[in-house]
């Protein structure tokens, strides 16, 4: 394995394991907990939207560096592989543009209940997963994966460090949105 491969394949792993340590701790401290963020701020966006932005890096570099180590099929890297990376992204935005930028970062918005929503209480976490999830798919790349499931990880996480902060500012509207709408599909 060349070095710049093992570097990023150890950036990229390292800054998914911080974001799931990060989750599992506020899973498990939810008084002091890092996501969502108690007090939102410029700091706080910078840490997680650049491990985020390390994570998802680090497996485009190596799907890049070790395109199709793998021996997938056409239909699965073509076909499947790179129909989860557009929809994922189309889903994603779309989202951001309903939910707002702010509150994609963990500020506090508005309960959205509606569009993408009305589907999935996490369309964004569930779109990102299939993004990272096409990259290794359509990259056919070995060393990808350890960083694609570090970061899927993180993402199924999430939401599990969210709800208790959203049943809290948002009550028994939340808990209502719990009942009829699945966490991920």
């Amino acid at each position: 394995m060349g070095d710049l491969k093992t570097v990023v394949l150890v950036l990229g792993c390292a800054a998914n394991l911080l974001l799931v340590a990060g989750i599992l701790w506020s899973m498990f401290q939810p008084e002091r907990r890092v996501w969502p963020p108690i007090h939102s701020t410029g700091a706080h966006k910078i840490v997680v939207w650049g491990l985020t932005c390390v994570g998802f890096g680090s497996a485009i570099v190596l799907a890049l560096l070790e395109w199709g180590e793998l021996d997938f099929p056409w239909i699965i890297r073509w076909g499947l592989g790179l129909c989860l990376i557009v929809l994922g992204n189309a889903v994603v935005w779309s989202g951001v543009m309903q939910l707002g930028m702010a509150a994609t970062s963990g500020d506090e918005g508005v309960l959205r209940t509606r569009g993408l929503y009305r589907f999935s209480r996490n369309p964004q976490y569930v779109a990102d997963m299939a993004i990272l999830i096409g990259i290794g798919l359509l990259s056919a790349s070995i060393l990808a994966w350890p960083v694609i499931i570090t970061g899927v990880t993180a993402l199924a996480l999430a939401p599990f460090a969210e709800e208790r902060w959203l049943i809290d500012r948002y009550g028994e509207a939340y808990r209502g949105y719990l009942r009829t709408t699945r966490r991920f599909l």
